[in-house]
């Protein structure tokens, strides 16, 4: 099949992506490997899951919400709205499409790229000007190789997995990682009556989802500087120390943090409160080795858990099947251009929702890279 665009995902990235190319009346394909648009949000996000964003950074272009959203949108209300958007602009991929390989072939300028259709078993094979990489920055989920988990009798799952602290009522359950997903699944856990510990490797600010809220707003016309100042600030005045409770702060501010290394602010759910009354554990560092139920910790103590949620994050996918990723990508999967040309790589290869800046980083990759396609399409029809 010929195509002017071939995209790679049909989350909120590619989505938005293939929307923004309607706009222009470019032609497009949307390959999704699952049955569903948006499965991280439908088939792998936990049930008391609510966005830790104000509305204003979590839509798409050309739909913003309406005055009768909630500021900050439970999950439910988030998917209903990406339903209500693929309804509107009639948005219809490609399902149980998993791209096995993409190259671009300089004989005749254009990108193969190879799909298995997982309910057939046939192999398909699309030709196009352009490709865009819509996968975005939550891949696969990554569960570290640690010594012994194998011989681990007790259930393991990873955070996309894990739906309700409910399957876990009176479990010693050990969450390994300190960011959003790890201590809002703390809290969960610890509600619903697991005896609950947290194992945080890196520093983490701690903040409200009023204070990032204000923060987010104040960048538009503020240095990053200032704002990481006036938000630690507010953070302190809030939570005070907790380095005593096993909470630490990174030396760089919350929002340079989270440019330079993608990691964001902890929004606080109430963790904090259940860490600071005892009801949930914290230990320092990482897993040195595990030996059936016990494990074993790099500070040297031992503890023995029923099951282990591991919210470590994800790993991009992209080089596996993206054979000529070095003209858009690094080998970690992420782009090799700074912000703001982060999106536009060689060959009319393109890269959207992987500036580390969420949905409303996705949306803005996806109106520029529509445009840049729109001004080269103009350019040679011109010439």
């Amino acid at each position: 099949m010929e195509t002017v665009v071939v995209i790679v995902g049909a989350g909120p990235a590619g989505l938005a992506t293939s929307v923004c190319l309607n706009q222009h009346s470019i032609p497009n394909v949307i390959l999704e490997k699952e049955d569903i648009y948006a499965s991280l949000w439908k088939k792998r996000a936990y049930d008391r899951l609510k966005l830790h964003l104000a509305k204003e950074f979590c839509q798409l272009p050309f739909m913003p919400h309406g005055r009768d959203v909630p500021t900050f949108m439970p999950k439910e209300l988030f998917v209903n709205y990406l339903d209500a958007y693929v309804a509107r602009f009639d948005i219809n991929p490609r399902y149980n499409r998993t791209v096995k390989s993409s190259t671009f072939d300089e004989s005749n300028n254009k990108w193969r790229v190879e799909a298995e259709n997982t309910v057939t078993g046939e192999t398909e094979v699309y030709w196009s000007e352009f490709l865009v990489v819509a996968t975005g920055e939550n891949g696969d989920g990554n569960i570290p190789m640690v010594k012994g988990i194998e011989t681990f009798p007790g259930e393991i799952v990873h955070s996309s997995g894990y739906k309700s602290g409910l399957d876990f009522k009176d479990k010693n359950v050990l969450v390994v990682g300190g960011g959003n997903s790890g201590m809002e699944i703390c809290f969960d856990l610890c509600n619903f009556g697991a005896k609950t510990t947290v194992l945080i490797r890196t520093p983490r600010h701690v903040v409200t989802k009023e204070v990032i809220h204000l923060g987010m707003s104040l960048l538009k016309y503020v240095p990053v500087t200032i704002v990481d100042t006036m938000v630690t600030t507010m953070a302190n005045i809030l939570y005070g120390d907790l380095s005593k409770y096993g909470l630490f702060r990174p030396k760089q501010g919350p929002f340079a943090t989270k440019l330079s290394t993608g990691k964001a602010p902890v929004i606080d759910v109430g963790t904090v409160e259940k860490i600071r009354d005892g009801e949930i554990q914290v230990i320092n560092g990482g897993i040195g080795s595990i030996n059936g139920k016990t494990l074993t910790f790099e500070n040297g103590l031992e503890q023995e858990f029923d099951a282990i949620v591991f919210a470590t994050g994800y790993k991009s996918s992209v080089c596996n099947w993206l054979e000529d990723y070095e003209y858009v990508m690094k080998k970690d999967g992420f782009p090799k251009t700074p912000m703001p040309k982060h999106w536009k790589g060689e060959k009319n290869l393109y890269c959207v929702g992987f500036s580390r800046k969420g949905i409303a980083g996705a949306a803005e990759d996806a109106m520029s890279v529509a445009d840049d396609i729109r001004s080269i399409l103009a350019t040679i029809k011109s010439s």
